[in-house]
């Protein structure tokens, strides 16, 4: 059998990452390597390196999952002008629900999410999650949260809160004068961060998981 030209492969190793990073999952060159059958994690890499030569993929320096779209792909484009296209939105790096971790936006690729939701898609994100304070309101470590870009929330809202430099995800609770961020997990305590620190990003409106 002849072996398969080498810029059909490369389409299919697009169109396999692609697919990756729409759904929240970025993959590693050992995984294209194991994916296609390749001898040599450098074949897999030179294919890579290849399509970001061609401007298909950006590659994000020193990040074992560093490759992402170029631009928001077009996957959807001839369909936006019916209510039932899907709309695209940035997953936007990592966020604790425990400890604190420091809020860094850091483009991974892009997600689909219903048009009903998203509007014209500007004012949603995605994050991955980190850490179990939030583990009885069912989001855990690797889940990908849907968030609604906005200043402020409802009382009892989950939400994606920024204190001075670190963002975290819990409950917003208001008592009197002071805002509460309650976790859900017993083993984590009640944040009440000076006012003037606080900044909500945004509140939760979907998650996401993954089982492989």
């Amino acid at each position: 059998m002849g072996r398969t030209p080498a810029g059909q492969t490369r389409e299919r190793i697009f169109q396999f990452v692609r697919e990756r990073l729409l759904a929240g999952q970025p993959p590693t060159v050992r995984e294209v390597q194991e994916a296609f059958g390749f001898r040599s994690v450098q074949s897999a890499r030179e294919h890579l390196e290849a399509l970001v030569a061609a401007g298909q993929l950006v590659k994000q320096p020193g990040k074992a999952r560093g490759y992402r779209l170029a631009d928001p792909p077009e996957t959807f484009a001839d369909e936006t002008q019916t209510a039932a296209a899907p709309r695209l939105i940035p997953l936007l790096g990592r966020v604790a629900a425990g400890a604190f971790a420091l809020a860094v936006e850091d483009l991974e690729g892009y997600l689909p999410v219903q048009a009903d939701r998203a509007g014209d898609g500007s004012e949603l994100f995605g994050l991955r999650v980190h850490g179990e304070s939030m583990r009885d309101a069912g989001i855990l470590p690797g889940d990908i949260v849907i968030v609604r870009r906005q200043p402020s929330a409802d009382d009892g809202a989950i939400v994606v809160a920024l204190i001075g430099e670190e963002a975290t995800i819990k409950r917003l609770r208001r008592h009197g004068g002071r805002i509460g961020l309650h976790p859900a997990n017993p083993d984590y305590q009640v944040l009440y961060p000076d006012p003037a620190e606080l900044q909500v990003l945004g509140r939760i409106i979907e998650v996401r998981r993954y089982l492989d």
